[in-house]
């Protein structure tokens, strides 16, 4: 996961954007399922609805693999100028045509803006649309945080740490990863980067908000 040196500023906007975000509704038949699902286009109106007045905004783009998968790979970008890419979300077609490349590259596009912004749109997944009935549960697996994702967590447990060394507050290392939920490091990227969140957060709260 890439990032700027500093995402404070991209996390307050993005907690006041959960605050105000309306969830879509899923109005999208899914006849294989005979289940409801939210299309793109509703979770593209749920986000752009609240995002911009919070200075929110991302940017996609496609994604090839060596081994046949597509997918897409999303930025969350804040006026400020701090930025997070995430890892490509990824998924093999069902069909090697036009027609399945695009069905997958949408079904992948919405689960990356779902995932990226809180939108819960996946419950009745409509997976199969781009790899078929057998593959549903292996595209809705969770990503696993990737080294370098870990590595920044790492980074924020041991500045922590340090931070708050000589305090009333002043704690283990071991301790700090406990009171942040990491019980170990085998996390997917959505809880590694939470955690970072949380960290820096309460960093900033010991610090009156100086860097």
């Amino acid at each position: 996961m890439n990032r700027s040196e500093s995402i404070v500023e991209l996390n307050k906007a993005l907690a006041n954007f959960h605050k105000e975000v309306k969830q879509p509704m899923k109005d999208a038949n899914n006849p294989f399922f005979k289940s409801k699902y939210v299309p793109l286009e509703n979770v593209v109106e749920a986000i752009d609805d609240v995002a911009p007045k919070h200075g929110l905004t991302y940017t996609q783009y496609p994604v090839t693999t060596e081994n046949g998968l597509v997918g897409i790979s999303t930025v969350l970008l804040h006026e400020s100028g701090e930025y997070i890419e995430f890892p490509p979300a990824t998924t093999k077609p069902d069909k090697n045509t036009a027609q399945g490349v695009g069905s997958a590259l949408t079904y992948m596009r919405r689960y990356s803006l779902s995932a990226v912004f809180g939108i819960t749109s996946d419950q009745d997944d409509d997976g199969n649309e781009a790899s078929g009935k057998n593959n549903k549960s292996k595209q809705t697996q969770p990503q696993k945080a990737s080294s370098q994702t870990i590595g920044t967590l790492k980074k924020e447990v041991l500045n922590f740490t340090n931070l708050i060394k000589g305090t009333e507050k002043e704690v283990p290392q071991n301790v700090v990863e406990q009171r942040f939920g990491v019980k170990n490091y085998n996390l997917t990227e959505n809880e590694a980067v939470q955690i970072i969140n949380k960290i820096q957060n309460n960093a900033k709260t010991i610090t009156g908000g100086n860097e």
